[in-house]
Order: structure tokens, then C-alpha cells, then sequence
């Protein structure tokens, strides 16, 4: 709830800057006819499509990120040597933008749901492998012995030992990449025109129709704060058990 009052904050100020003739109403239209012309396109079912297109596009593109990241991070920190191995491709893919990707995305599927795809997936997966890799490296080598010299066999130790203590690692990686993958979601449809909450925003701009535009943006931003608190919630229900989170509710 505490990030709402930020979003209180700024539509209060929304509305007092144009009211006080700061700012043109033309280019920044007061907050209360920003969430009315929200409320008008809220009763469309245009946007509720357009909406399940970015949401669409944010699902699937997280959901194969996260898949893949987690067991290329498994795999990588887990066989001897190939972390060493792999380190200098990881550190030269990961600083790539993905926005850098917008030319490629177009050529291969146009303004589609695969080019949403293809950005999302990739800003996503190096958000999750990065964390993955930590937690496999946090994993204690003591107990990775223990566990060896009682003869567990390799499953059986990445499921009893590595996976849990990657775990946190893992939820911290999901996170991040939840807010990554509704950016990029955002961004292609912006950008390359895929179908979605920011083509809407984009045909809104090139009509002149302003408040849209910024009704639009508030729109995508309370989506943005739902995944995040969502997620949130997620990882507190996954680690219950931990103490980071037994603290946090204590506290």
C-alpha cells in the first residue's frame, strides 16, 4: 500500500501544476481529467485486449527467461570448469541492451508478439542467471562434502542442498526480472508496434490525443506496482522458511 502514496504524491502534483498555470494544460492535462479519460478507456474493450497482449507478452517472455536461466545457472555452476569456461560469453552477452535487439526483433517477426518476445527473453534471462550463479557459488563447500562422502548422488544433492540454498537467489533474480520483462514488454510495443498496451500509448501520441497518452502511462505504471507487490508476495510465500523473511514479518 506505501507505494501507492507515491502515486498519490505525483497526481496531486499532476494536478496543481497545470491548475497553477506552470505547465500548458495542452502538453500536462490536470490529474482528475488524466483518470477520467482512464476511467472512459477502462469500459473499452479495446484496451482490456491491448492489455492482455502486454501481459501476454510479459508472461511468456518471464516464464521461458526464468526456465532457462535457472537451469543453464544449475548446469553452469554446478559441473566443474564451466563456469570458467563460460564466464568471458556470459560478461559479453550481458551488457548488451536489449533495446540494441529492436532491429534484429523487426527483421525476424515484424510488429508481433515475437519480437516482444525475443527483447523480453533476453533482458529477462541475464537478470535470473546472474542471481542463479550466485547462489549456486553461496552454496557452503563443507556441506557439498558431507553430502558427497555419504554417497547422495548428484540429484539428490541439487535438490536436498544447492536448490534450497540458491533459492533466495533465485526469488531475487525473479524479481528483478518481472520489472525488466514489463519494461521491455512496454518498450517493443512502443517501438516495433506490437500489439499491446504501448502501441495504444503510441497511436494516442500520434492523434494528439494527450490525455490518453498520459492516462495510458498511469495505467502502465499501477500495472508495473501490482507486478512488483505481487512478486513480493511470491517470494515470501516461497521462502517462508527463511530467516530473511521470518524477520521481515517480525518486524
Amino acid at each position: 500500500m506505501r507505494s501507492l502514496y507515491g502515486v498519490a504524491g505525483l497526481l496531486l502534483l499532476m494536478e496543481a501544476v497545470p491548475r497553477l498555470g506552470l505547465v500548458d494544460e495542452r502538453f500536462l492535462p490536470p490529474a482528475t481529467e488524466i483518470l477520467a479519460t482512464l476511467g472512459g478507456q477502462l469500459v473499452t474493450a479495446g484496451l482490456w485486449a491491448a492489455l492482455g497482449e502486454t501481459m501476454l507478452g510479459w508472461a511468456l517472455g518471464l516464464g521461458i527467461a526464468f526456465c532457462a536461466a535457472v537451469a543453464a545457472g544449475l548446469v553452469i555452476g554446478t559441473v566443474p570448469g564451466l563456469r570458467a569456461a563460460t564466464n568471458s560469453t556470459v560478461e559479453f552477452l550481458r551488457p548488451i541492451p536489449s533495446v540494441a535487439l529492436i532491429p534484429l526483433a523487426t527483421l525476424l517477426f515484424g510488429a508481433s508478439l515475437g519480437s516482444t518476445l525475443l527483447l523480453v527473453v533476453y533482458a529477462s534471462f541475464w537478470q535470473v542467471l546472474i542471481q542463479v550463479l550466485y547462489g549456486v557459488a553461496a552454496v557452503d563447500p563443507v556441506a557439498v562434502d558431507t553430502a558427497r562422502s555419504y554417497g547422495f548422488s548428484s540429484w539428490t544433492r541439487m535438490r536436498r542442498l544447492v536448490w534450497p540454498s540458491a533459492l533466495p537467489y533465485v526469488m531475487t533474480g525473479l524479481r528483478l526480472a518481472a520489472a525488466v520483462a514489463f519494461i521491455l514488454a512496454i518498450t517493443a510495443e512502443l517501438v516495433i508496434g506490437s500489439p499491446g498496451l504501448g502501441l495504444e500509448i503510441q497511436i494516442a501520441q500520434s492523434s494528439g490525443a494527450v490525455a490518453q497518452v498520459y492516462a495510458l502511462i498511469v495505467l502502465a505504471g499501477l500495472i508495473g506496482i501490482a507486478v512488483n507487490v505481487g512478486v513480493r508476495a511470491l517470494e515470501r510465500r516461497v521462502l517462508s522458511w527463511h530467516q530473511s523473511v521470518r524477520r521481515e514479518a517480525a518486524a
